[in-house]
């Protein structure tokens, strides 16, 4: 099985989250509404890499590549 990450995909990409490779983020992500089972978008990144910005659960949400990288998706 091929492991990917939020980070991993194409501005305008869709994937459904799988997981969390962080067991300390992993609550701020869920808290944040990033969900197993959700689908996700990435709509695009910063100038300079950093922060990106996705759609989960309705709603725009910007994440530190440091976090994003965490999010698993198939």
């Amino acid at each position: 099985m091929n492991l990917r990450s939020v980070v991993d995909l194409a501005p305008g990409e869709s994937a459904i989250i799988s997981g969390f490779m962080d067991d300390t983020l992993s609550l701020k992500l869920l808290e944040m509404g990033c969900l197993p089972g959700q689908p996700i978008k990435f709509n695009f990144a910063a100038p300079l890499g950093d922060p990106i910005c996705v759609s989960v659960s309705g709603y725009d949400l910007s994440l530190r590549l440091d976090e994003a990288i965490t999010i698993s998706v198939q």
